[in-house]
C-alpha cells in the first residue's frame, strides 16, 4: 500500500523549501503583466522554473504556452493497474494562466498598455509552479504511478480582440481563448483529468470553494454602417448609426424579461466607438458583447433574440449591419471525485474550516469550462485576496494563503488521485461521459456565424 499520508508530508515540505523561489516568481509576474498571446516574458520566467527542476519544457504551444511532463506509468507498481487501463498512462493535467487583463488604473497596471494582474493569474503560476516543486523536486511523482502535466496556458481574458482577430486572420489562432486553442492541437488528448485554481474576489479569509459550475459564453462583434453628414446643418441627409445602435441595444433590453432565470442569461454590450465628430451624424459606430448562460442551448437561444434585437435597430433606422459571433467559452462543470479530493487537502493543509458553502453557481466564465467539457475538471476559488476582482483594489492580502498554500493543496490532491486506484478509476468513468474533442469542436465552431441586414436605402 501506498502512505500517502508520507508522501504528501514530503510534497509540503518542498514547497516551503522553495517558498522563496514561488514567491519571488509571482511578484515577477505581478510586476509585468502581459496581455493574452503576448506572454512572452512570462512564459520565459515560468519555463525557466521548469527547468531548474529538471524538466524538459516544451514552448510557443498556441503561440505562447508552455508545458513539462514528470513521472512515469508506474507499471511496477501492484496497485497501478486495478485503475488504469492495461496499455493506458494516467496523465493528470495542472494548469496556469499567463495572461494579465486590462485596467490603466490599478496600481501595478503597465503604463503603456493598461495590462495588469487584477485577476490574479500570478497566483495560478505560483500555484503550477509550486506544485512542480512540491511533486518533482521531492522525487515524489517518480514514487507515484502515472503522470503530471504542467502547462502554462495563454490567452485566457476574452479582450484585445482586434489583436487576436488579426492573428485569427492571419492563420495562427482559430479561437481566442488558449485552452480552446490547445484543445484543438490536441494537446489534451491522452489527459485524463485537470486542476488549477483562481483567485476569489473580496476573500481575504484563508478559505477556498470548489464545487461550483459557471456559465459560458458566445462573444460577438457589431458594427452599424450609416451614412455621414453635417449633423447641425443637414442631419436629413445622414443615417445615423449611433442611433441604430441604441435602438438595438434598448431592443436587447426589451427582451431581458423573456430569459429563464434558471439559465442565468447575461448580455452586456459595449459601445467601443461611437462617430468620429461631434457635427458629423455617425456613420461608423461599433460594439462588443457577450451572451452568457448555464448550458449551450440557452446560450444559442439567448444569443439568437439578441441577434435580432441588435439587427431590428439598423432595420428601424435604416442602416447597414454586421454582427459577427464567435466562439466564447462553454459552461464549467467540475467533477465530483476532484472536488472531494480537493477539499479534503484543504482541510489538512489551512483547517477544518477553510471549504466554504455548498454548490454554487456562478455567471462569470472561464475557458476551463472547455476543458470540463472533455475531461474531469476542479476549478477551485482560493481566498488571500483582497478587493473586487477586475478593479483597481484587486491584490494579494495574504501572500501565504494566495500563493503557496493552494500549491500545497493542489499537489496533495495529485498525490490521493494518482494513489488511488478507486480514484482513478471514477476519474476515468467520469471521462468516458465526456464529450470527444470532435464533439467539443463541432459546438464550438458552430458559435461563428456572422449576419448582415443591409436597410439602407432598401
Amino acid at each position: 500500500m501506498t502512505d500517502t499520508a508520507a508522501l504528501k508530508r514530503r510534497v509540503r515540505e518542498a514547497i516551503d523549501d522553495n517558498d522563496e523561489a514561488i514567491l519571488s516568481l509571482a511578484a515577477s509576474v505581478h510586476s509585468e503583466p502581459e496581455l493574452g498571446y503576448k506572454e512572452t516574458e512570462t512564459t520565459r520566467k515560468v519555463a525557466a522554473e521548469f527547468r531548474e527542476l529538471g524538466l524538459d519544457v516544451e514552448t510557443e504551444l498556441a503561440v505562447t504556452g508552455a508545458r513539462a511532463r514528470a513521472g512515469s506509468d508506474g507499471s511496477s507498481d501492484e496497485d497501478a493497474g486495478a485503475a488504469d487501463e492495461a496499455d493506458d498512462e494516467f496523465v493528470f493535467a495542472l494548469l496556469g494562466e499567463l495572461d494579465a487583463l486590462v485596467n490603466p488604473g490599478h496600481p501595478a497596471a503597465d503604463p503603456e498598455t493598461g495590462a495588469c494582474h487584477a485577476c490574479g493569474h500570478e497566483a495560478q503560476l505560483a500555484n503550477l509552479v509550486g506544485a512542480a516543486y512540491g511533486l518533482v523536486a521531492s522525487g515524489v511523482v517518480d514514487d507515484l504511478p502515472g503522470a503530471v502535466e504542467f502547462i502554462a496556458v495563454p490567452a485566457e481574458e476574452y479582450l484585445d480582440l482586434e489583436y487576436r482577430r488579426g492573428l485569427l486572420d492571419d492563420g495562427e489562432i482559430e479561437f481566442f481563448g488558449g485552452k480552446q486553442e490547445l484543445i484543438r492541437r490536441g494537446y489534451f488528448e491522452d489527459v485524463d483529468c485537470a486542476a488549477m485554481i483562481h483567485a476569489a474576489s473580496e476573500t481575504p479569509e484563508r478559505e477556498v470553494t470548489s464545487d461550483f459550475s459557471s456559465n459560458g459564453f458566445v462573444g460577438k462583434t457589431v458594427q452599424y454602417d450609416g451614412r455621414e453628414s453635417h449633423a447641425g446643418g443637414a442631419p436629413e441627409e445622414g443615417v445615423n448609426a449611433l442611433n441604430a445602435a441604441m435602438a438595438g441595444m434598448n431592443a436587447v433590453n426589451a427582451n431581458r424579461e423573456t430569459f429563464p432565470d434558471e439559465e442565468h442569461v447575461r448580455v452586456h454590450p459595449i459601445v467601443t466607438k461611437g462617430g468620429d465628430g461631434v457635427n458629423v451624424v455617425p456613420a461608423d459606430v461599433r460594439m462588443e458583447s457577450y451572451v452568457r448562460a448555464k448550458s449551450v442551448d440557452a446560450i444559442e437561444d439567448a444569443n439568437e433574440t439578441t441577434n435580432r434585437a441588435l439587427e431590428s435597430g439598423a432595420m428601424a433606422v435604416g442602416s447597414n449591419v454586421t454582427i459577427e459571433d464567435f466562439p466564447g467559452y462553454l459552461p464549467l462543470r467540475t467533477d465530483e471525485t476532484l472536488v472531494a479530493a480537493f477539499d479534503a487537502n484543504a482541510r489538512e493543509v489551512i483547517g477544518e474550516d477553510a471549504v466554504h458553502g455548498e454548490h454554487q453557481h456562478v455567471t462569470g466564465s472561464t475557458d476551463m469550462g472547455d476543458v470540463s467539457q472533455i475531461v474531469p475538471a476542479v476549478h477551485p476559488w482560493t481566498g488571500g485576496f483582497e478587493g473586487a476582482a477586475h478593479s483597481t483594489e484587486f491584490g494579494a492580502a495574504d501572500e501565504e494563503m494566495a500563493y503557496l498554500l493552494p500549491a500545497k493543496v493542489t499537489a496533495s490532491m495529485v498525490v490521493d488521485v494518482l494513489a488511488d486506484p478507486e480514484k482513478r478509476a471514477a476519474i476515468r468513468e467520469a471521462k468516458a461521459g465526456k464529450r470527444s474533442t470532435e464533439s467539443y469542436l463541432e459546438i464550438v465552431r458552430e458559435m461563428r456565424n456572422t449576419r448582415e441586414g443591409n436597410y439602407m436605402d432598401a
